[in-house]
C-alpha cells in the first residue's frame, strides 16, 4: 500500500515500504487499508484501472490478481516505479504498467478509465483540487474514483504534527483531511459521491492494532471521526 508512517524525511523509498509491512502494527494497519479500499472499489473484472500514487505497486498488482484486464500506476518517484515494473516483471504477465506522472497533471486521454485510485497522495499536493479534477477527468462515464488520506481527527494525526513540530520535514508539508472536506471536492470535480468509510482506529501500537483489527471495519461504517484513514467512493455520470 502507500503507508507514509515508517518514512522520515529524506528516506522515501521502496525499502521502507518493505520494512512497515514486516512489523506487526504495519501488517495489521496496511491489509485493514487495503480492504477498505477494495471494498470501495467494487467488482474488478474486465476493469482497465489507473492507480495514481502507486508506490511500490502493490495495490495495482493486487487489482489485477482481482480481475482487472489492465492496471496502470503512476507516481512521481522513479525508484517506486522501478520497484513496482520490476514486482510486474514476475507477476503480471503483461496485466500491468508503470509511468512517472505526478496526480496535478495526468498523461492520459479523457475518459479512458473504468477505476481510477489514489492512496495517500492528496495530503501531499499542493493543489488538491486540480489533482481530483485530473482524476475525474479521465474517468468514462459511469466510472469510478477511490481515495483513501489520512484523517485529521485521530491519535495518528496528532502524532504526525507532533512529528513535524520537531523537525520532520514530510509531516510539515502534510495536510490531513476530513470526510466532509474529501466530499466537496469531489463534489466539486463533478462527481457523485456514493460511499464514505473509516479505518485505523486504533492508537499507533501493536498491542492495540491487534486487539481492535476485528472490530476495525464496523467503526468505519458508523463514523469518521476517530479514524487515520478516510476512504470515499464517487462515481462519474456522464
Amino acid at each position: 500500500m502507500h503507508s507514509r508512517d515508517s518514512r522520515a524525511a529524506g528516506e522515501v523509498g521502496p525499502d521502507a515500504y518493505a520494512e512497515w509491512r514486516t512489523s506487526t502494527l504495519g501488517a495489521i494497519t496496511e491489509s485493514l487499508e487495503q480492504e477498505l479500499i477494495l471494498n470501495l472499489c467494487g467488482p474488478l473484472a474486465g476493469k482497465i484501472v489507473l492507480d495514481v500514487g502507486c508506490g511500490d505497486g502493490t495495490l495495482a498488482s493486487e487489482f489485477h490478481r482481482r480481475g482487472a484486464s489492465f492496471v496502470i500506476g503512476c507516481d512521481p518517484d522513479p525508484r517506486m516505479i522501478a520497484k513496482a515494473a520490476s514486482r510486474a516483471a514476475t507477476e503480471s504477465g503483461g496485466g500491468t504498467r508503470y509511468m512517472l506522472a505526478r496526480a496535478e497533471e495526468l498523461p492520459f486521454h479523457d475518459r479512458s478509465f473504468d477505476l481510477a485510485s489514489t492512496v495517500t497522495v492528496l495530503s501531499f499536493v499542493e493543489q488538491r483540487a486540480r489533482a481530483i479534477g485530473e482524476l475525474a477527468r479521465i474517468l468514462k462515464p459511469g466510472g469510478r474514483l477511490v481515495i483513501g488520506e489520512l484523517g485529521r481527527w485521530s491519535t495518528w494525526a496528532a502524532s504526525r504534527r507532533i512529528r513535524a513540530w520537531l523537525g520532520q520535514e514530510l509531516w510539515k508539508n502534510a495536510r490531513f483531511t476530513t470526510a466532509r472536506e474529501l466530499s466537496a471536492l469531489v463534489t466539486r470535480a463533478g462527481l457523485s459521491v456514493e460511499r464514505v468509510r473509516g479505518g485505523v482506529y486504533y492508537p499507533r501500537f501493536a498491542r492495540m492494532a491487534r486487539a481492535m483489527k476485528s472490530i476495525d471495519p464496523m467503526l468505519g461504517r458508523v463514523t469518521t471521526f476517530g479514524a487515520a484513514f478516510i476512504a470515499i467512493s464517487a462515481t462519474r455520470k456522464g
